[in-house]
């Protein structure tokens, strides 16, 4: 059965930078599109960064220019590097397949991060 593994979470003050990474058990991700989710505390699960097999990116509009979605297929690990961090970015970070794609897996348990001075 495949587990996914996101870490690298924390608390960082707006303004700061952290990455998160996502890796899998089970599942190699180099065979995948991947996606990070994030879902903050009373809002739905949202979308904010995927990366196709071949590498390209696609962000939400919110952290288009400050988050960046990479991915090293030696490692079979997808990374969400996030910059100028907002409050707003306050949210449990996850990662899984695109939406629409034919690779979606059970929800791993996420990466909390917490903007806040």
């Amino acid at each position: 059965q495949v587990q996914l593994m996101e870490s690298g979470g924390g608390l960082v003050q707006p303004g700061g930078s952290l990455r998160l990474s996502c890796a899998a058990s089970g599942s190699s991700l180099s065979m995948h599109a991947i996606g990070w989710y994030r879902q903050a505390p009373g809002k739905q699960r949202e979308l904010v960064a995927a990366i196709a097999i071949g590498g390209s990116t696609d962000y939400a509009d919110s952290v288009k220019g400050r988050f960046t979605i990479s991915r090293d297929n030696t490692k079979s690990t997808v990374y969400l590097q996030m910059n100028t961090l907002k409050p707003e970015d306050t949210a449990v970070y996850y990662c899984n397949g695109v939406p629409g794609s034919s690779w979606h897996t059970a929800w791993g348990q996420g990466t909390l991060v917490t903007v806040s001075s």
